[in-house]
Order: C-alpha cells, then structure tokens, then sequence
C-alpha cells in the first residue's frame, strides 16, 4: 500500500518583479502554511519522504511545514520536476518514487495537484486552494503501478478559519 499527500504551496506575493520560480509567500501564504501545519499531525503517517518542488513558495510552504512537524529540513528533497502546473509530469515523478517508502509528502503547484487529485482519488474537488492539503492511498506495493486510489483526507485553510461575515467578512484567526 502507498499513501500520497498533496499540499499546494501556499500563497505566493505578486509584489516584487521577480521570475515565477522565485516568488516568495505572502503574508497570507506564511499565515496559511502555519495554520495547516499546526492541523495536519493527526493525518500523517508515522515515516514517510519528503519532496518539494524548488520554486521558492513551495520551498518556503515546506520549511513552514517542517518547522511546525518537526521534520529535519536536510530530509527534504527539493525536485525540479515538481516545478510542474502539469498532472502527468506529476505522475511521471511520483510513479518514480523509491519502493522502499511507502509514504510520500510532496509540495507542489496547480493546476498539476487538482488535477491529479481528480485522476488517481475518489473524490473529485473543484480546486485544491493553495496551501491545500490531500491525502490518497493506493492499494498498490509499487509507486509505478498506482491507479485509482481513494482520497482519504481534504483539508483547507478555509476548513480551519473562524469568519466573521456580518462585520467584515475577513477570517479571525
């Protein structure tokens, strides 16, 4: 059995005039990252791998995640495959994964998770919103051979704030 979670960088800034690849979070994104970290212990597997793509969003989506699960960041691979907005270069790189872990975390971008989440789960979402977080299992022993999989767990920034609608419609954090 193979276990896969998803998590979509988190909201990146528009600010300075950098290339795509070196936009970093937003003060949205950092505060997001944070509040999903700090919910997602209880859906994670005892070991597992970690991956990310180098755009430096989901970089810094991952150092928040390792910071906040206590992952060594030396463990984290970063993969220049994963700087990917397309579903079969994605599946390409997970299907390369080595046998011997059968849990995989992976930061990485859209419309490439969406719609891989779409193909291989159970479950289909409309958007996985940035700093999105997916898990799927596969019944598969091989990372090569998955195929349709369940969608074990969603979960979304929006999940997890308290609104406030009749005053101003802004999250409370």
């Amino acid at each position: 059995m193979k276990n896969l979670i998803l998590i979509r960088h988190a909201k990146s800034s528009w600010d300075a005039p950098l290339i795509d690849k070196d936009r970093p979070l937003s003060k949205r994104g950092i505060n997001d990252a944070h509040l999903m970290a700090a919910n997602v212990h209880d859906y994670l597997p005892d070991s597992y791998v970690v991956w990310s793509s180098t755009a430096q969003r989901a970089k810094n989506t991952a150092y928040i995640f390792a910071a906040n699960l206590s992952i060594p960041l030396e463990t984290i691979v970063f993969k220049d495959d994963l700087y990917t907005f397309d579903e079969k270069s994605l599946e390409r790189t997970i299907k390369s994964c080595d046998n011997q872990f059968d849990n995989l975390i992976l930061f990485g971008h859209n419309d490439a998770i969406t719609n891989f989440v779409n193909t291989f789960g159970n479950h289909i979402v409309e958007n996985v919103p940035t700093a999105g977080f997916v898990s799927l299992s596969f019944e598969e022993n091989a990372w090569k051979e998955i195929g349709k999989g369940k969608t074990e767990k969603l979960l979304f920034p929006r999940d997890l704030k308290k609104y406030d609608p009749p005053l101003t419609g802004k999250p409370i954090y």
